[in-house]
């Protein structure tokens, strides 16, 4: 069975990608949401992150992207939801500015109450629209399509898409914004999507996420979607 990763979901737009198969990989497209798709899709013009509205994010979050966290530098987040807690290893050495993002829109409570909207069940599950993602204002016909109102290049990616691997969601080469997939089951993926973290904590509730209703297709839209009631930084 084929799937794809995990691309944030840009303009209206379906954006070409990699995609990749649980068990093999082969060459297909990304979803504009900015993760992988198992069917070809024809690239189209996508809405720049500086386009988007301003005041999506909570005061005190960044409005360009953090400087990038050191190599040595480690933190815990914890995402609580109400199927449990999903802890996550954030490392600097894994990518320096996925990981300083992460950590700034944790802190200052960009992912509170944003759902998990796309669920590829034996692949991947995605969160993080802070933009159309909000409960309880989500916007079911544009969640997957939005931003932070930034963009940050992508980290060199030097670990394996295993089981419980925390990488970012993009729409194509150095589109990061604040979207990000959790790896359900080892994925042959390029080295397309910047990893930051580890799952080291809740993969059952990772699986749980996961087996929930959608919509299929490469959407895979939740229809009973579950949201990040906090998101806690903890530094050692």
């Amino acid at each position: 069975m084929n799937h794809a990763p995990l691309r944030r979901l840009v303009a209206l737009a379906v954006v070409a990608a990699v995609a990749v198969a649980a068990c093999g990989s082969t060459a297909a497209p990304i979803m504009p949401s900015g993760g992988p798709t198992n069917a070809p899709t024809q690239p189209a013009a996508s809405q720049p992150a500086a386009s988007q509205p301003a005041g999506v994010l909570p005061a005190g979050c960044p409005t360009s992207a953090p400087a990038p966290l050191a190599a040595d530098e480690t933190a815990t987040v914890t995402l609580a939801t109400e199927k449990g807690d999903i802890v996550i290893a954030v490392k600097g050495s894994l990518g320096p500015l996925a990981a300083a993002n992460f950590l700034a829109l944790a802190e200052c409570g960009a992912y509170d109450g944003v759902i998990f909207h796309r669920l590829m069940p034996g692949f991947v599950i995605q969160s993080g629209d802070v933009q159309f993602g909000r409960t309880p204002n989500v916007d079911l016909g544009q969640v997957g399509l939005g931003g932070p109102g930034y963009a940050f290049a992508d980290d060199p990616v030097t670990v394996p898409y295993a089981r419980g691997t925390v990488a970012m969601a993009n729409s194509g080469p150095n589109t990061n914004g604040s979207q990000f997939f959790i790896v359900v089951a080892d994925a042959a993926l390029d080295p397309a999507y910047s990893v930051f973290g580890t799952v080291t904590s809740g993969m059952d509730v990772v699986d749980t996420i996961a087996a929930m209703p959608n919509g299929g297709g490469q959407a895979g839209l939740a229809l009973e979607p579950v949201a990040i009631t906090k998101a806690t930084v903890t530094r050692p």
